[in-house]
């Protein structure tokens, strides 16, 4: 049986510390504010805005939100995405992506205020990723995974690590961080010959390909860590899933995180320390 890397105590330890942070700054006549920006009623996007207002509430962010019409013009978004990025009030954004395909995304990305890109979509924020300053944020997603690992001690340093992904919102930054941290990182993707022969080499496994179930016991080793960071709608059981498939994983690794309850619990936490610092720096 392998050791469940629950998200929540991770959350529960980064919200109170943020808690403490966010009232010194609020007595300072600094208040934390994040503002969601949402186009539609996509069903993930209004659940991570939900778990966003909860950590919210423990942390002592300010939460604001923008809703707009799926059918929404480009002008319109254009005039309402101005309105946001230049409130002074206004310390973070967190724009749902993707938007609908009739809107500019690389627009809205090269037009967002970098100062309040708390979930590191734009170009300056990733640059900070790659090169290790601190320049913007990490994304939000690939910094849970390293939050994660920290917490449960997991030994990142001179170990061999393997990113299944190499997208920009979490496979190819959560390599960088992981490069960071010294370990010896490969990312494998859709052209990625023998993608179980290269996994089973790694002592700590994430998987960040975006198709259910993807990932099983042939992929891995005994000795291995394995972080899900998959999430989809598993219509046969009713319920969330990962890449992952747990069943047939977690007997065959050392430890593993669920889904849900594992690196998603941990994200909206890291979210509300974006905005805190950024606040911070104002």
């Amino acid at each position: 049986m392998a050791r469940v890397l629950k998200g929540k105590e991770v959350a529960d330890a980064i919200c109170e510390r943020l808690a403490k942070q966010c009232a010194e700054l609020k007595e300072g006549g600094v208040n934390p504010t994040l503002c969601t920006f949402r186009v539609g009623e996509r069903e993930d996007d209004i659940a991570y805005e939900k778990a966003a207002e909860k950590r919210a509430e423990k942390t002592g962010v300010t939460l604001r939100r923008v809703v707009l019409p799926a059918e929404v013009t480009q002008e319109e978004f254009d005039a309402e995405w101005k309105r946001v990025n230049e409130d002074p009030a206004i310390h973070g954004i967190l724009l749902f992506a993707p938007l609908p395909k009739h809107l500019d995304m690389e627009r809205a990305r090269e037009t967002m205020n970098p100062a309040k890109d708390v979930d590191g979509i734009t170009l300056s924020s990733l640059a900070g990723v790659f090169t290790n300053t601190k320049t913007g944020f990490a994304p939000c997603t690939a910094e849970a995974v390293m939050e994660l690992l920290r917490h449960y001690g997991i030994p990142v340093s001179g170990k061999k690590a393997a990113v299944i992904g190499r997208s920009l919102v979490i496979g190819r930054p959560v390599g960088q961080l992981l490069m960071h941290e010294n370990a010896t990182v490969v990312n494998c993707h859709t052209r990625t010959q023998d993608v179980p022969e290269i996994t089973r080499q790694a002592d700590i496994l994430v998987c960040a390909a975006g198709q259910m179930h993807c990932v099983t016991e042939e992929y891995t080793n005994p000795a291995q860590t394995v972080i899900d960071v998959g999430i989809h709608w598993d219509e046969e059981k009713g319920a969330l899933t990962g890449d992952v498939d747990f069943a047939r994983v977690e007997p065959q690794v050392a430890a593993i995180t669920p889904v849900p309850g594992g690196v998603g619990s941990v994200t909206s936490s890291v979210l509300m320390a974006h905005v805190i610092e950024a606040a911070g720096r104002d």
